[in-house]
Parts: C-alpha cells; structure tokens; sequence
C-alpha cells in the first residue's frame, strides 16, 4: 500500500483515520505534537513521527518520502478563530501554504485536506447543500477552509499538485478534546456528567448534520489512494438533527433530566446545514452509519470512564 501521513494524527478525527488506515492496509506516519503524551490511536505498525506544524523543517520531514498527505490538523476552532481571525490567517492558511510547498517538493503524488462542510456554505435557506451550491462563509473559520481550498487549486494549476478537499459535516464521537470548546455533543455531555446545566445557544432549532466520528474515518479511508472524478467532496450523513433533537438524544442516553442554560445564537451560527453526500457515495460507496443514540451512548461512556479514571 502506499506512504500516507497523516497531518494531526493525535487529534479528534485524525487518531481515528490513522486507526481505519492502518486496519486498510496501508503504511501510515502519524505527524503530531502529541502534547497529551502518548497516541490516542493503536500505534501498531504506525511511524510515530513528533513535530510541530509551525515550523516547515518539521513539515518537510513528516511529507519526505510520503505518497499521500492528509491534512487534518487545525491551530483554531470556530470560536478561537472568532476571537482572533488573524490568528486563523497567519498560522492556519500561512503555515498549510507551506505545507503545500512541502508537498511538492517532495514529490507528494496527492494531498487530501480536511475541510468544513458545516461552515463554509453560509445561510442561504436550503434544505441541504451540495458541492455545486456557492460557499459563502460568514465566520472566520470557514473563510479561511475556503481560503485554503482556493490555494489547492492554485498548487494544482502552477505546480501539477493533486488534491482532494472533503467538506465534513458535524463530526462527534469518542475521542473529542472537550477543552477546546467545540463540539455540542461532547460538551454537553461533560455537563451532564458534572451536574451542570447544558448550554444551549437559540431556541434549539438550529439544524446541523451529525456523523459519528468512526463512519467518518471509514468513509474518508475508502477514498484514499482512489483515482477521484472530483476534487470537492461533501462528506457527512445527509441527515438533519435539531439542537433540540440532541439534548433529547442526550437525555434518552443518560437517563438524566437536562438543566437548560439558554444563551443567544451567535451572529455567524446559521439556522440549517445538512449535506448532500450523493457525489461521495456514488463513487466510493456507502456503508451502515451508527444511529444517534448509539454514538452518543460510546461518547459518554469514554467521558464517564476518564472521568472515574
């Protein structure tokens, strides 16, 4: 199988995805700082390689040799990005352009970038959004996803480099750093357990499109290493869930009667985002997704286990 490194392999989505890779077959390096101290993923037969992503002599190292680069690391969460959109420019969108560069010199036959499906197509009142719908991204985060995408194009025309951007929806599951401050079920889950009340921005009509974390790394390693017809794909479980139908969710799972704090929308939170996966299962297929309850009940039972750890 091929050379793959994965970008961000200790974080949320990308300690899964060198998990599912390295089950798949291929040769994996895992590029993280790994500030917790260990992997969060198997490291079996996986190349740990420790390096910062600020710095371009560590990134030249982590591609060197590699037939695939996936990145899927982020220096900002949609609030941090919020609270200083420069921070998103200067080493988000900076330091991936130089990532690119990395890659082609490299030799990197094709980058795969983790993009946001959830952010980037803005408020335009549909029911769901594909990849030929406009992004219009109206918070920092997404404006620097969209940013990063027109340099793949841009690193395709000038320098030949090939690259695929996944739109990701909401992705939840085990293994979501609750510090970072993203993430409604994970959060609201560790409120939960700590017998706080539970934020809800709005009334708890705002729809979101929620994948569980394990489909999201089997569906984004089937695409892998896959001559693609497109270079854009919209990735999640095209199925809509109110913030209500969440909390509802959560307290099916927990048995726990929620505490609501209420607190207003955010002027960059759109109303609805549920995405049209039909391009990506059409070429790389579909698979069994894990119900909600299901997700919820594993993301909880982790929090509560290192908790009582």
């Amino acid at each position: 199988m091929a050379e793959t490194v994965v970008i961000g392999a200790n974080g949320f989505i990308g300690s899964h995805l060198v998990d599912s890779l390295s089950a798949a077959g291929h040769t994996v390096r895992a590029f993280d700082r790994f500030s917790s101290g260990r992997p969060t993923f198997d490291p079996s037969g996986v190349e740990l390689m420790r390096g910062e992503f600020l710095s371009r002599a560590d990134l030249e190292e982590a591609v060197a040799g590699q037939d695939y680069v996936l990145h899927f690391l982020s220096t900002t969460t949609p609030a941090t990005a919020e609270g200083d959109p420069t921070l998103d420019v200067r080493t988000n969108v900076a330091q991936t352009i130089e990532l690119l560069e990395a890659c082609v010199a490299a030799g990197v036959s094709r980058f795969y970038f983790a993009s946001t499906g959830g952010a980037i197509y803005g408020e335009q009142g549909k029911s769901e959004y594909s990849e030929t719908d406009r992004a219009l991204p109206v918070s920092p985060y997404g404006i620097g996803k969209l940013t990063i995408e027109h340099y793949l194009t841009y690193f395709q025309v000038r320098h030949g480099l090939a690259s695929t951007a996944f739109r990701i929806s909401n992705p939840y599951g085990t293994r979501q750093h609750v510090n970072k401050k993203q993430g409604l079920i994970p959060i609201a889950l560790r409120q939960i357990a700590l017998d706080r009340p539970v934020v809800r921005f709005g009334d708890g009509s705002m729809v979101r499109d929620y994948v569980y974390v394990e489909d999201l790394a089997a569906m984004l390693t089937s695409a892998i290493g896959v001559e693609p017809e497109h270079d854009l794909y919209n990735v999640g479980s095209g199925v809509g869930h109110s913030v209500s139908e969440i909390l509802e969710s959560l307290a099916r799972v927990t048995g726990r009667e929620l505490v609501i704090e209420e607190r207003p929308r955010p002027a960059t939170f759109v109303d609805r985002v549920v995405l049209d996966p039909t391009r990506f299962v059409t070429e790389f297929g579909s698979r069994p997704l894990t119900s909600l309850d299901e997700g919820v009940a594993r993301t909880y039972a982790e929090i509560l286990e290192q908790m009582n750890g």
